[in-house]
């Protein structure tokens, strides 16, 4: 068995809980994601590697509970029914023998195990999820502190709205059907929050005043674009005392004296810092000049790494018009979950709904860009076509056909007329221009907005030329 063989499959953002009979739901625990490899030796590793037994001495009972076995799961500390970040941070970060066999009995963890990657030495990520349940279940008995996941079949937007009643902080969708992807953030397992969050860089942080003045006002966040730091903002609440007091225990001693991130909208006077440290922060939504509204601390993440933190988190947050429309327990069409990167994709879809239309979605910032063109994509420089902007689109649709059923919105069938790539000229918020190199549509288009009929409205021709 190989220790270092397997990274942890992770979860893309879902914008809204749903009912599928082809997915499963898990509770989403606020805990340390672990992998742990049980042979004649005990390994627990974290997300980035480091060793975690020597902190959880009470998970030496897993090698009485399995054996050859790879096991993924998250390890929490409970505290009045309710998982306690705080309380499991202190346990990761002690390291006197005493005061971990103290904490140990004070603020015991559990081990929550969800999936299963390896046994005797037979790998078992190529199995539907479904399967490496059903392996689990049989290959690993529950202890004092190890226990399964229990899973909910179909209906999760009832378990998702019990989660949320016991202040969970959300559930996790996982496709049945899936294999295990080690290292993939994947769209066949979704994280469903009440609040949107991020992982954000901490470059710096505010004086504290009043009675956070010997701590600190607020830290100065930032993401990755492309290798390059962009500022988001700043977060002043969400910190318990214990909290601000490891923070300044932190980033004692990781001053520097400039920082890279430009464009930082604060008054007061900034102390920078290394940006090595990431902090998890909830937010209500994004603001047009892409800062963080309303952001709330959340926690630290020490198992993540700061360029793992990129701006593709928040950019392309505009599903939310997408899920709210569907009904995906009734209707085929794809779950919306956000892309990763950005692509040059181009689709136009017949759509025989309640009238004929034809829908012109452009990839952009991890989404498809949609227009309905009730007459069609013009073929020639002397035609112009209206064309009505609707609601993002998860990428995954540009391959979608089918009937969507009666009563659901946009009911009728919904077919492939043309795909392609297509080159980016000017994108601003009064003219799109580009070049379509697609099966039917080739040459230049333009969509200009069309002012005078409303804000969504928008005039598509073929260019000349």
């Amino acid at each position: 068995m190989n220790p270092d063989l397997y990274k942890a499959m992770l979860a893309q953002t879902g914008r809204a809980a749903f009912n599928s009979k082809d997915w499963i739901f898990e509770i989403k625990w606020d805990g340390i994601r672990a992998i742990s490899y049980v042979d004649s030796e005990l390994r627990i590793a974290s997300r980035n590697g480091r060793e975690l037994k020597h902190n959880f001495p009470e998970f030496l009972e897993l090698k009485d509970l399995t054996q050859n076995a790879v096991l993924d799961g998250e390890i929490v500390v409970m505290k009045s029914g309710k998982a306690d970040f705080e309380a499991l941070l202190e346990r990761s970060r002690t390291t006197s023998l005493r005061d971990i066999g103290y904490l140990s009995h004070e603020s015991p963890a559990t081990y929550i195990v969800f999936d299963i990657l390896e046994k005797d030495g037979v790998p078992l990520i190529g199995l539907p999820l479904i399967e490496r349940k059903r392996i689990l279940r049989e290959s690993v008995r529950e202890g004092q502190h190890v226990i399964s996941s229990i899973f909910e079949e179909e209906d999760g937007k009832q378990y998702y709205d019990a989660a949320i009643s016991r202040g969970i902080e959300g559930i996790v969708a996982k496709r049945r059907g899936s294999p295990y992807e080690p290292g993939i953030r994947s769209s066949n397992w979704l994280k469903i929050k009440k609040l949107a969050s991020c992982d954000c860089v901490i470059f710096g942080y505010t004086s504290g005043q009043g009675s956070r003045k010997e701590t600190l006002g607020a830290l100065i966040l930032g993401l990755y674009d492309n290798g390059k730091p962009v500022y988001v903002g700043k977060v002043g609440t969400g910190f318990s005392e214990d909290t601000l007091e490891l923070l300044m225990q932190i980033v004692h001693g990781s001053q520097v004296k400039d920082s890279a991130l430009s464009q930082v909208e604060v008054t007061e006077k900034v102390t920078w810092l290394d940006p090595i440290l990431v902090c998890e922060v909830a937010y209500q939504s994004v603001t047009k000049d892409n800062k963080l509204r309303m952001p709330r601390f959340r926690r630290l993440r020490s198992d993540k790494a700061a360029l793992e933190c990129t701006f593709d988190q928040i950019r392309p947050a505009s599903l939310h018009e997408y899920v709210s429309k569907r009904d995906f327990s009734l209707t085929p069409e794809p779950v919306g979950v956000i892309g990763k990167e950005e692509g040059t994709t181009f689709v136009v879809q017949e759509h025989r709904a309640r009238k004929l239309h034809y829908d012109l979605r452009l990839e952009r910032l991890g989404v498809l860009k949609s227009w309905a063109v009730p007459k069609g994509m013009p073929e020639n420089p002397a035609e112009k076509r209206l064309a009505v902007e609707t609601e993002d689109h998860p990428l995954a649709y540009g391959g979608f056909e089918g009937t969507i059923p009666p009563g659901e919105y946009g009911a009728g069938t919904v077919k492939v007329w043309d795909k392609g790539s297509y080159k980016l000229l000017v994108w601003n918020d009064d003219k799109i221009e580009f070049i379509l190199n697609g099966g039917r549509l080739v040459g230049r288009y333009v969509l200009a907005r069309f002012k005078k009929a409303g804000q969504k409205q928008w005039i598509l021709i073929k260019a000349r030329g």
